[in-house]
């Protein structure tokens, strides 16, 4: 591998992580927003946004200029490939982050919905498994990435606990039907940060291991 290829891709690598923590940290602030509803703050999250939107593309250049100028192969191919798809799947979250802070727009200043603190620890887990996915990139670890799937399933039995105490809000509080179905869709937006880390990672397993893992079980 020549000096020239080495430096362009720790550059790329180091792009896809501060586009990653970038990522984290809206998500973050769009669950935490939840408690104090402000059309101000989901408009500053919306032009972060555009900023995740134009690191993709920047980074999307930087693989084909790679590509292009060292004509890489074998593992060096895939892993442009590879952050190819990342940065795809993380500007994806960043836009799930702006949807949910648009949703908490529509909550009711006040409203006794006890359903917040499972919502934050569901984003946490969601997180942690994106963080994690760009980490066994990074590591070439397909054991790491493996584990990143299998957490998948505690973040779906969060979103159904959470739809069933929502659902019984709304029996027994007509009042609260709107902001309930508001923090219903906040939930499903949740879930789907952790479908893309799984994503990630999956593609992480076929990049070290050479094994498509998608739709089956990974057992």
């Amino acid at each position: 591998m020549s000096i020239h290829l080495i430096r362009d891709l720790n550059t790329l690598h180091r792009n896809l992580l501060s586009m990653c923590a970038m990522v984290e940290e809206m998500v973050h602030k769009a669950v935490d927003g939840l408690a104090h509803p402000n059309k101000e703050f989901a408009r500053e999250l919306a032009k972060q946004d555009d900023e995740i939107d134009r690191r993709d593309v920047q980074i999307e250049e930087e693989c084909l200029k790679i590509l292009a100028l060292h004509q890489p192969v074998a593992i060096d191919l895939r892993r442009i490939a590879a952050v190819m798809k990342i940065t795809g799947e993380l500007e994806r979250v960043a836009d799930l982050g702006v949807h949910i802070a648009e949703r908490a727009c529509g909550l009711v200043p006040g409203a006794e919905i006890t359903i917040l603190d499972k919502l934050k620890e569901m984003a946490r887990i969601a997180l942690e498994m994106l963080h994690c996915s760009i980490d066994a990139y990074v590591a070439l670890d397909g054991g790491m990435a493996r584990k990143v799937c299998g957490t998948d399933d505690t973040v779906d039995e969060l979103n159904r606990e959470i739809i069933r105490e929502l659902v019984q809000t709304m029996r027994r509080s007509p009042d609260l039907v709107e902001a309930s179905m508001h923090l219903f869709s906040v939930s499903r937006h949740v879930e789907r940060v952790a479908d893309h880390a799984t994503n990630i990672a999956e593609d992480v397993v076929y990049l070290v291991e050479g094994e498509i893992i998608r739709h089956r079980s990974i057992l």
